[in-house]
């Protein structure tokens, strides 16, 4: 099998054992899926009517229903309503309906971009929130062209998944899939996207597959093996990884923001904080799924370590070094908790 074909293999594989909503070839039907080693009776309610939901070998549960993109839709487990955490789209938030989305239906205007080398790359730190007074992509998109006459090359946008409330820096990120409604719909991400590329600029996105937010996480309510007591963060419950909807969790995430949204590459935010005790270590497995793409997509590892066998051993592309940030914040605010434990206050010898 040539690597086209094992390519094309693999995609078909997971759009067929994807979970959540997927819009089937036509746009006339969307096909349902759910895996919950909890419930025993599943059903999802669209448009504010209840269908029942087959139940398949390996504790997954499916419907085939007639509707297409913009239908809502929610889980009901055991009677339970529950948001969907694999939801493209949650237009009311975390903790209300999702909506089935149409990735493919956004029309590309700049289709021969072909990528930036980590080499070309001036980075733009942007969070959308805060970058114009609107809050969201289209006012961003629009100042594109100042970050372009700044000298900037690749913009990296802040966390982007959906979390709770209506502000924040994004690293509490709860429903990986969906893009923060606030700062827009998805088809305003590819938007922004679209627009960056025809002015030459990469984007790449944050990505936090270390820890879930603590408000409007709805994993454990499918299935509590997506977490584990193995291992803890400062900021929570430790993922799993060595569970396989967990690790096809985030690498099915990756795939999205690269596919679907047309990112240029990904920020890994803190991977030492991403504890995997399989046999290959999850962020081996995202350098491959991504590499495998075809392409050029730049992978950066966000680690206070600098291990250079994150890129000589894992597969990564680069690390996203904060040092310099680091020892400036030390000598400025003297704080010496957390990262800024192993530096120290910059004491200029001024000279006469």
């Amino acid at each position: 099998m040539s690597d086209v074909q094992e390519h094309q293999a693999g995609q078909a594989d997971r759009l067929q054992s994807r979970l959540g909503a997927h819009l089937l070839p036509g746009r006339q039907q969307t096909r349902f899926r759910v895996w919950s080693t909890l419930a025993s009776q599943v059903q999802v309610r669209v448009n504010g009517e209840l269908h029942p939901m087959e139940a398949l070998p390996g504790e997954y549960f499916e419907a085939v229903l007639p509707v297409g993109a913009g239908a809502r839709y929610q889980f009901v487990l055991d009677g339970q309503a529950v948001p969907d955490p694999y939801a493209r789209s949650l237009p009311d938030g975390v903790h209300g309906e999702a909506e089935v989305a149409d990735l493919s239906a956004f029309a590309w205007q700049h289709t021969d971009w072909a990528g930036l080398p980590l080499d070309g790359c001036v980075f733009y730190e942007l969070h959308v929130g805060t970058f114009t007074p609107q809050g969201t992509f289209r006012a961003a998109l629009e100042r594109l062209p100042y970050l372009k006459d700044l000298g900037v090359t690749a913009v990296q946008l802040m966390p982007l998944a959906a979390f709770p409330g209506a502000r924040g820096w994004g690293y509490d990120g709860v429903a990986l899939y969906a893009p923060f409604a606030p700062y827009g719909r998805p088809e305003d991400v590819m938007a922004f996207v679209d627009a960056a590329h025809g002015l030459g600029l990469a984007v790449f996105v944050d990505v936090v597959y270390n820890h879930f937010g603590p408000d409007g996480n709805y994993l454990p309510s499918y299935s509590p093996s997506y977490f584990t007591d193995r291992f803890h963060t400062a900021w929570g419950q430790g993922l799993d990884y060595a569970e396989k909807h967990m690790r096809r969790y985030v690498t099915g995430n990756a795939r999205m923001w690269l596919e679907d949204y047309r990112m240029d590459g990904l920020r890994l935010d803190a991977t030492a904080a991403m504890q995997d005790d399989s046999d290959v270590h999850i962020l081996c497995e995202l350098a491959s799924a991504v590499h495998a793409l075809g392409g050029l997509h730049v992978m950066l590892a966000e680690d206070h370590r600098n291990h250079p066998a994150l890129v000589t051993g894992y597969g990564l592309d680069g690390i996203w070094v904060d040092d310099f940030h680091h020892e400036v914040r030390v000598s400025l605010t003297g704080e010496h908790e957390g990262y800024y434990g192993g530096f120290q206050e910059a004491r200029p010898n001024w000279r006469r």
